[in-house]
Formats: structure tokens, C-alpha cells, sequence
């Protein structure tokens, strides 16, 4: 896997997205902490106590979610999800300034499904609260839809850097070969 945020000059907007970026990150590890106290509350409160609390469950669903949607969020920031960076590095390197702007756009396009739907899912369970806790029973999908909306905003700035280092190096290309 390779980090790609090589940009040498980083421009007001790139700096915005570094920091939300950062901010998802930090999320994502406080909610994979809250997990493990919540677990922990709940193994000691049942086997210790032996009074088990019903807002465990809720709660660690909705940490669970976070921690996954805020986490593939900075993986597509990062460029450290799944992808198949040796076979790229052995292909037409005009084909792979196609291939290096594609795939952002599909995962856009994909986070963009997930952000649509995930909020649709959250709003059709406001009403209806979770058994055990005083949460709605759809607050899973509200990190899910933010993920997934991050997720699109991530790869479209991949998009729109693959296109820019495309140019750029063709301009390179076409000024040599004169």
C-alpha cells in the first residue's frame, strides 16, 4: 500500500481536508476506546456483578459503526484501502493516470450511495427508540452516512489531484518531445 499525499504545495483547501482528515482519525480511535470500555463495563457488570446493563449492546453498535465508517473515511484520504498496487506499478503509465483517476471516481460514487442511504435509513428510525438505551433504533446509520459522505469528498480530491498530476505530467511529455 502507498501514501499518496505528496503534495508539495498544499493549498488552503488541501490543508482543510489534512485537518478533517485528522479530526476522522481521532474520532475513529476514540470510538474504537469507548469499545473497549463499554465491553469491559459490560463483561465485569456480568460476570463480576452479575447485573448486566441493556445499554451496552446500543452503544457498542454505535461505536462499532463510527469507528468503521470514520476509519474506511481516512483509508480513502490516506489511499490504505484495498487496491492493486503492484499490478499498477507494472502497466502503461498512460494507463494508469486513467486507472488513478477512475477508481476515486467510483469510490465517490460508492460513498456517495452509502452517504444517500445511509441517511435515508437514519431518518425512517428517528422515531422509533432502541431497546435497552435512549437512543433512535437508526443511529447506526447516521455515522455510516457521514462516513460514507467523507469517503466522496476524500476520493473526489483524489480524483481531482490524479487528474492535475495527469496534466502535468503531460504537459512534461508534450514540452520535451518539441
Amino acid at each position: 500500500m502507498s501514501d499518496t499525499n505528496e503534495n508539495t504545495a498544499t493549498t488552503g483547501f488541501q490543508r482543510v481536508l489534512e485537518t478533517l482528515a485528522d479530526v476522522v482519525i481521532h474520532v475513529a480511535v476514540l470510538a474504537l476506546l469507548g469499545l473497549v470500555v463499554v465491553q469491559g463495563w459490560q463483561v465485569f457488570a456480568r460476570y463480576v456483578i452479575n447485573d448486566s446493563p441493556s445499554w451496552t449492546e446500543p452503544v457498542t453498535l454505535l461505536l462499532l459503526s463510527t469507528a468503521m465508517s470514520m476509519g474506511a473515511a481516512a483509508g480513502v484520504y490516506t489511499n490504505r484501502h484495498f487496491g492493486f498496487f503492484l499490478l499498477a506499478e507494472h502497466i502503461n503509465p498512460a494507463i494508469k493516470r486513467v486507472i488513478d483517476a477512475l477508481v476515486p471516481l467510483i469510490i465517490a460514487v460508492i460513498g456517495g450511495f452509502i452517504a444517500w442511504w445511509g441517511w435515508v435509513l437514519w431518518m425512517d428510525g428517528l422515531h422509533i427508540k432502541t431497546a435497552g438505551a435512549n437512543l433512535p433504533q437508526s443511529v447506526n446509520y447516521l455515522p455510516l452516512s457521514i462516513g460514507g459522505a467523507l469517503m466522496a469528498v476524500f476520493a473526489l480530491n483524489r480524483m481531482v489531484l490524479a487528474v492535475h498530476a495527469g496534466a502535468g505530467s503531460a504537459d512534461t511529455v508534450a514540452e520535451g518531445d518539441r
